[in-house]
């Protein structure tokens, strides 16, 4: 679904755009000016927020063209930057992605040793995990550098969490998928620097999204981040958001290859219990 507009401003490309994170800065970066690519895997029930979020982009002046795909799957992955690659070849203007965002939550969230086999993590599910939630941000890049699709001065965003770091239960192929998109953000801010595109990692506080919600445990996992939390509340994507935009500007163009926390300083404070700051007394 498409909304037939001029193709003549910046492109962003954003995988994982239905909900949380990015669902967030596909509206945020309409918003400022971006056309947006959406690549997402919803199925019927979840399809009115892929709407919602189509229309706000719209709303702003904004094209939407969204693929409801697996963006994992590399035959699909080339189908999509074949009709990007098509779109710009028939642009008035020079048009060219400008951003792309890595905001893909799709993962196994089983123990590695349970009393049952079956309980763990397998091997194919570990791999699935590091692939969707790792080393699918290269093959996207890679197909947009290899079809002259990423413009130079670009940006790249991945969404990463504080579990690449620490242990959450049953968060143990996660963690790692996480500690390697980090690891292949540092490369590629290297390797694509040449071309002025900076590549950034976005650590977000705890956040309320239908992704973390399938992890378990995930209400007091809620509770002590807003507990210990300076500002005295959960990180939403729409914060998130914003500081995406804000890297997006010209300004911010010597930032690049690291791992940047976007939450409110909530993970410096290992205290948890009543509310760490309570304002002056």
């Amino acid at each position: 679904m498409e909304a037939k507009k001029s193709t003549d401003k910046a492109w962003a490309v954003i995988l994982g755009a239905s909900s949380g994170f990015g669902g967030a800065a596909a509206v945020e970066l309409a918003k400022n000016g971006y056309n947006i690519f959406g690549i997402h895997l919803d199925r019927q029930a979840t399809m009115p927020n892929v709407n919602a979020i189509i229309k706000k982009i719209e709303k702003a002046g904004q094209s939407a063209v969204f693929f409801n795909i697996n963006a994992a799957d590399p035959i699909k992955r080339e189908e999509v930057i074949d009709e990007i690659k098509e779109r710009f070849e028939s642009c008035k203007d020079n048009c060219k992605v400008k951003v792309l965002i890595h905001s893909m939550a799709f993962g196994t969230l089983r123990p590695y040793f349970a009393k049952r086999p079956e309980d763990a993590v397998s091997q194919a599910s570990m791999t699935m995990t590091l692939d969707v939630m790792a080393h699918s941000l290269v093959y996207w890049i890679q197909g947009l550098i290899y079809n002259n699709l990423f413009a130079e001065g670009g940006r790249i965003f991945a969404l990463t969490s504080a579990g690449s770091q620490t242990v959450i239960p049953s968060y143990g192929a996660v963690s790692a998928a996480k500690a390697a998109l980090e690891a292949h953000i540092r490369q590629i801010a290297v390797e694509l620097g040449f071309m002025k595109i900076t590549a950034n990692a976005i650590m977000a506080g705890v956040t309320d999204t239908p992704a973390s919600r399938k992890i378990p445990g995930v209400e007091k996992m809620l509770q002590a981040a807003e507990q210990k939390n300076p500002m005295g509340k959960l990180t939403v994507p729409e914060e998130v958001a914003k500081a995406i935009v804000l890297l997006c500007d010209e300004k911010a163009g010597w930032i690049s290859g690291n791992v940047i926390g976007v939450d409110g300083g909530e993970y410096v404070v290992n205290y948890i219990g009543e509310k760490v700051c309570k304002g002056f007394k």
